[in-house]
């Protein structure tokens, strides 16, 4: 029994890999395709019905998610956005539950099912979150730029607003559900601002204690330890804020972002190993969620026509309308960049783990706000996420995203910048040879690529316009990019 368990696991994520492929080179979103494994065989080959073991795997996909995100977010970055962001995140998040509820509750009752109103806004609060693991896939598979400072802020928000969502699911479930009492509008109030201070505190201080161990810990004899290492404490960052009160999820997030913006012992290593845990947590969650679907009950006419108005509502109105006034008090921002952040409003996997909660607790209209989020979260991946780069395009915001050519590794503990920058002509308007171009002392140019070729360059090492050159430099970077700017250079790469 066991052994026919791991084949079928073993065939669902090797077709899934094959759907990720074919869904980059079609340009739709690989999540989709992962998601559509799950159905087909949950439809034909598997009978799971588990909500519990599914909100298992989603709590700890989640977190490996949202850490990883943390981890390869730059604050350098976000920094410029912040405000915009964390407005987005938590204002955003309420004003599209409230809109969205509000629109639910009266075409429920149009079309006959007549919901109440803390159900429709708790139908609407699962949905009301962007999800990080769409919008991390989706942004960063494309390698494209984005200008405004776009695809941070795009990521701050999906990284950060699952918390805010998170809260008002479970408030609301309290107050819905058939086995709680309720709870009253100041404690919902007071348990927001506890759970949001606790989570931003423990999750700041694990991701430092993170830091100091990894750096000061000695297991070189094996260094993929290191790794499990901070898997621990991703987890302990998780389970420790919930079991004080706090939201483990912005615990999660905050100490992947801590993590990934001190210098910390064997980064190349941890990175590329939460690279590769965290595609296969969400292969893994979207599959799962994909076998846990009934199709009979996905395609019930009330299921269909809810499910169809709501997705449509949140896309078209719902989050244009929240982003559009959660973004007044930001006058920097054009129009079209308002409506492309609102047009990449994905939802994914997140609404669909959150429906599982109303379920779990014994809501008894909670099979009909699974299988409405589920339609709607299809719906967004259908229509907005296939379409994330050609709004783009369509709106003039972007631009292509030059990737390095020289893939290096630079540890931490070295202080020199590596950088990669392309020959101009008034590079070499002095002389063609290497030693001809004025660069700063302490400076080196030790590889050169041209025409798919790369060597290593001497002093009188010939370099012709299109150049690429990889330079290491004791320098700082402000000095260095003065001499960049003399020399006319403008396409210089850090590779840190």
């Amino acid at each position: 029994m066991t052994e026919n368990l791991l084949l079928v696991w073993a065939m669902l994520l090797f077709v899934a890999v094959i759907a990720g492929k074919l869904a980059y080179k079609f340009g739709a979103p690989s999540l989709l395709l992962f998601l559509g494994v799950g159905m087909l065989f949950g439809f034909h080959f598997i009978d799971f019905q588990s909500f519990e073991f599914t909100q298992f795997v989603g709590m700890v996909a989640l977190c490996i998610i949202l850490f990883s995100g943390g981890m390869d977010t730059k604050f350098t970055e976000i920094k410029p956005v912040l405000s915009q962001g964390i407005t987005l995140a938590t204002v955003g998040v309420a004003l599209t539950a409230l809109l969205v509820g509000g629109f639910i509750y009266f075409f429920s009752s149009w079309i006959g099912l007549a919901l109440s109103f803390p159900i429709a806004l708790l139908l609407a609060s699962t949905m009301s979150s962007t999800d990080s693991a769409s919008v991390f896939s989706i942004l960063r598979s494309k390698k494209q730029g984005l200008q405004q400072n776009l695809r941070p802020l795009l990521e701050l928000e999906s990284g950060s607003n699952d918390p805010m969502a998170y809260m008002l699911t479970v408030l609301l479930v309290s107050v819905v559900s058939l086995t709680d009492g309720g709870i009253s509008l100041g404690g919902a109030i007071l348990q927001f601002f506890v759970q949001m201070g606790v989570g931003c505190a423990l999750g700041y201080g694990v991701g430092r204690l993170a830091v100091f161990t990894i750096n000061r810990i000695n297991i070189k004899n094996n260094t993929s330890l290191y790794s499990v290492l901070l898997l621990a404490f991703m987890f302990f960052s998780f389970s420790f804020t919930e079991l004080m009160w706090g939201n483990g999820y912005l615990a999660v997030y905050i100490s992947g972002l801590v993590v990934g913006n001190n210098k910390l012992s064997h980064r190349a290593h941890l990175i590329t190993f939460f690279d590769g845990f965290t595609w296969l947590a969400q292969i893994i969650l979207f599959l799962t969620i994909g076998l846990l679907v009934n199709i009979e009950e996905l395609i019930r006419p009330e299921v269909l026509i809810l499910g169809g108005a709501v997705g449509l509502f949140l896309i078209l109105i719902g989050r244009p309308v929240s982003v559009f006034l959660t973004l007044l008090p930001f006058r920097k921002l054009t129009t079209k960049a308002r409506l492309y952040i609102s047009w990449v409003g994905l939802r994914g996997a997140v609404p669909i783990i959150f429906a599982i909660y109303p379920i779990v607790e014994g809501v008894p209209e909670g099979e009909l706000i699974f299988n409405v989020v589920f339609l709607c979260t299809l719906i967004s991946l259908l229509v907005q996420g296939t379409t994330v780069s050609s709004m783009a395009n369509w709106l003039g915001l972007a631009y292509v995203e030059k990737e390095p050519l020289f893939k290096v590794g630079v540890p931490d503990s070295i202080k020199s910048n590596f950088s990669e920058l392309e020959v101009t002509s008034e590079m070499i308007s002095r002389g063609d040879t290497l030693r001809d171009v004025a660069l700063p002392d302490n400076t080196l140019v030790v590889m050169v690529y041209r025409d798919g070729g790369y060597f290593v360059p001497r002093g009188g090492s010939q370099i012709a316009i299109g150049d690429r050159l990889l330079i290491v430099s004791d320098r700082s970077e402000e000095e260095l990019q003065e001499v960049y700017t003399t020399l006319g250079i403008k396409d210089v790469m850090s590779l840190r």
